[in-house]
């Protein structure tokens, strides 16, 4: 296959595994991959083995299709612009604008589960880009990737150290997977050559109750875990006294609300359908992790 793939936030978690698959596990060439960044000096790595590093910056417009040019599969992973509010649609928007007019023919772009339906503060952010990218007219893969089992390891080596994890997520039950699993089934779908339009959601196999969550990291680290029920205004109060930011508390509530209010109940066999794969389950990836999950010092957050 000789489509130029070019990845933005290619130094980010996501976009660094999205790549290793295209070239470790799909044996995409190098030369064909763009690795698009805001600093492309820290993708030296990357240039070394023979990808292409470009600058891209979500706020500049022009930058955006001087990085695009050339490009016949884009794939768009949602931006870290949580703080101001509408910010992170627009610079969405503008990759999609960009990338209409610069002629790439395929756009891939990370969104969530269910975002036309959903209390999660960031969901219409993702659902005007599904929506930019339906009108742009040019064809797409929207990967709808759920909550990663990797979000547990911020929080869950702070509730270890106390034996207690205070949760606003009621009985709703949710289905996680990792990032990792999200990084192979994205470059699965951007190596496949695909003209087809199509919305994937990658989900784990199993659907778990905060206490289902619990027992599974209780039993791994060797440690007691009680789930402590609380309400959302006291989640959010807990969470700015541990010195998060406001923006950040009400992001975690409403994740907390949209899996009580069981939006996040979602379970799809599109992981599969991608890799010909089962996904790690929550346990693997705790075991794999075991050492950043019994960390102790910090709350785990960034």
């Amino acid at each position: 296959m000789s489509e130029t793939i070019l990845i933005t936030g290619a130094a980010g978690q996501l976009g660094q595994r999205v790549i290793h698959h295209l070239i470790e596990t799909y044996k995409v060439a190098p030369g064909n991959i763009v690795a698009a960044t805001r600093s492309p000096e820290k993708l030296a790595e990357l240039a070394n083995k023979g990808v292409v590093t470009r600058k891209a910056d979500f706020d500049d417009a022009a930058g955006l299709e001087k990085a695009f040019a050339g490009v016949d599969r884009l794939l768009i992973i949602s931006t870290d612009a949580l703080d101001t509010p509408g910010k992170r649609l627009a610079q969405h928007k503008a990759a999609v604008a960009a990338a209409a007019k610069t002629g790439v023919k395929h756009i891939a772009y990370t969104s969530m589960p269910a975002p036309d339906d959903s209390l999660v503060t960031f969901a219409p952010d993702h659902l005007g880009t599904e929506n930019a990218i339906k009108a742009s007219g040019v064809a797409y893969t929207i990967i709808r990737d759920a909550w990663y089992h990797d979000n547990y390891l911020h929080g869950m080596p702070h509730n270890l150290q106390g034996g207690k994890w205070y949760s606003a997520t009621g009985d709703g039950k949710i289905s996680t997977i990792s990032r990792d699993d999200c990084a192979l089934a994205i470059a699965a779908a951007l190596a496949s050559g695909t003209s087809e339009s199509a919305t994937y959601t990658l989900t784990g196999a199993e659907l778990l109750n905060n206490r289902q969550i619990a027992a599974i990291v209780s039993e791994v680290a060797g440690k007691p875990l009680d789930v402590v029920d609380v309400n959302d205004e006291q989640l959010g109060q807990g969470i700015r006294g541990a010195g998060l930011p406001g923006f950040v508390a009400d992001m975690l509530v409403s994740a907390d609300a949209n899996t009580r209010a069981g939006k996040f109940a979602i379970v799809t066999e599109d992981f599969t359908k991608l890799t010909g794969r089962k996904p790690q389950p929550l346990k693997d990836f705790c075991v794999a992790h075991k050492a950043a999950l019994t960390a102790s010092g910090n709350a785990g957050g960034h």
